[in-house]
């Protein structure tokens, strides 16, 4: 990790770009003038679900007191509507809303697989599932089978990656076969994929997930995506953002079940990278800085919310091979590290590009929240006004926003609108209403993600209060 440091220094105090020869250029002190304004759609966020209360294991400073810190939901593709939350403690819930039962279906901390989420409770823990699409199919070489992602002890396996370079913990894909693909209560067999090293606490894996778009006649059908941030720290100090040698700040892709001996997973042949010297074949796209949440729609197009640093937030229209940016760039705009002799943690004008660059569809600046938390595209029938717009959220404002899905480009950012959010008869600011202390900074933190169901609809998940709530038209 010094060694990284080290280099960093030196490349932002001598690199010269298309700046060198004149002075440098300046801040930029708001990079997105523009202001979101609330738009005219209202919902309701009904009371859904509560989960039950969980501690923290190890009080770490700047952790805040999560009443659960419950991360996704999705529903099981076997047609049951089914629902599944993770909560990054160590725990995967089964809701079964016609029977009105909610089951600890995975306790991890119990599992016996080296979990450890001790380091930074905020961000490491259960980071996120995948049921395989099979999951139900009775006979087919996916049932029964889901996917963890998880933080572990660095001395509970071998990595795949950076196994020299984790001293903080290590990020784990972990492959569950169930018995009986109906039971509410995990029982069954389970097997390690996937393991990368990190060096710092924050910026770990995220999101699992499969394409629900494919059908068996697509390349996609039965691979397993998965998002990784750079590794952590700031400003990316051992730049693996640019690098393609290791799966770090990217998003992977690979297939689960068709493996040999020698390994635990094998590569997709037509993954954009396979066969390149030096380049990890995983690779599906890279130069995300924390890409903790992306989503399918219904066409197959991949949404990838990218956290920022300190200016601004992403949404990315996800692409083969694509490269985007970071640490180089952020948003539209180029970093410290893309220009030099400048000062980092500001945004910059951009120079001309010197390589290809993918940019954001949809873009925010911190005047209007902090941390882009999850995106979906709405496809369900409860909000009409919301039909086919991409929904997204900042995990620490509370603030949900919207904006339409139709014409959006790459380095063309859309117009964005916020979504009005009633909790009984009140029009509120989630945080205000339902947050705890923000440990990060001052004020409230609602600690928002998304969720969905198998009918399309959106929830909000809180960790501040533990609850789900789901949104209902006005």
């Amino acid at each position: 990790m010094k060694t990284g440091l080290a280099f960093s220094s030196a490349y932002f105090c001598l690199t010269s770009f298309a700046f060198a020869a004149e002075s440098p250029p300046s801040a930029l002190v708001d990079p997105i003038p523009q202001r979101i304004d609330k738009g005219e759609i209202v919902v309701i966020a009904q009371e859904f679900l509560r989960l039950p209360q969980t501690l923290d294991s190890n009080d770490v400073p700047l952790t805040n007191n999560a009443y659960a810190r419950l991360q996704y939901m999705q529903p099981i593709p076997d047609g049951s509507g089914r629902l599944v939350i993770n909560e990054l403690r160590g725990v995967l819930y089964i809701y079964d809303e016609a029977a009105n039962t909610l089951d600890a279906f995975l306790d991890i901390r119990d599992a016996g697989v080296g979990f450890d989420d001790s380091m930074y409770p905020n961000e490491t823990g259960l980071a996120g599932f995948a049921f395989h699409p099979q999951f139900a199919q009775m006979g087919r070489p996916g049932y029964g089978k889901f996917y963890t992602a998880f933080s572990a002890s660095s001395d509970s396996g071998v990595a795949n990656y950076l196994d020299d370079n984790s001293d903080s913990h290590e990020s784990v894909i972990r492959e569950w076969t169930a018995t009986d693909a109906s039971a509410s209560i995990f029982s069954g067999t389970s097997r390690e994929i996937f393991r990368i090293g990190q060096f710092a606490q924050n910026h770990n894996i995220g999101t699992l997930a499969f394409n629900t778009a494919a059908t068996s006649a697509d390349s996609d059908y039965g691979l397993l995506f998965a998002s990784l941030g750079d590794g952590g720290a700031a400003n990316d100090p051992n730049e693996n953002g640019q690098s393609l040698a290791t799966p770090m700040s990217s998003i992977i892709r690979i297939d689960p079940l068709n493996y040999d001996r020698r390994t635990s997973y094998s590569i997709p042949q037509d993954n954009p990278f396979v066969d390149r010297v030096g380049v990890a074949p995983e690779i599906w796209a890279y130069g995300l800085r924390h890409p903790q949440h992306f989503s399918f729609d219904a066409d197959g197009t991949m949404y990838i919310a990218d956290i920022g640093q300190n200016q601004v937030e992403e949404i990315n229209i996800g692409v083969s091979g694509a490269n985007y940016g970071w640490r180089v760039r952020e948003g539209t705009f180029a970093t410290a590290f893309g220009i030099g002799n400048v000062r980092p943690n500001s945004v910059y004008p951009r120079p001309n590009d010197t390589e290809e660059f993918t940019y954001p569809a949809l873009q925010f600046d911190h005047d209007e929240g902090n941390a882009v938390g999850s995106v979906f595209v709405y496809r369900g029938a409860g909000i009409p006004q919301l039909a086919g717009k991409i929904v997204f959220s900042d995990m620490v404002t509370g603030r949900v926003f919207y904006a339409e899905r139709q014409g959006l480009q790459a380095d063309k950012p859309g117009g964005i609108q916020e979504l009005r959010i009633r909790l009984g008869e009140s029009e509120v600011n989630i945080a205000e209403a339902v947050g705890i202390e923000n440990t990060y900074g001052g004020g409230k933190r609602a600690d928002l993600r998304l969720g969905i169901d198998a009918a399309g609809e959106l929830y909000l998940l809180t960790k501040a209060d533990g609850w789900v709530r789901k949104l209902v038209a006005e």
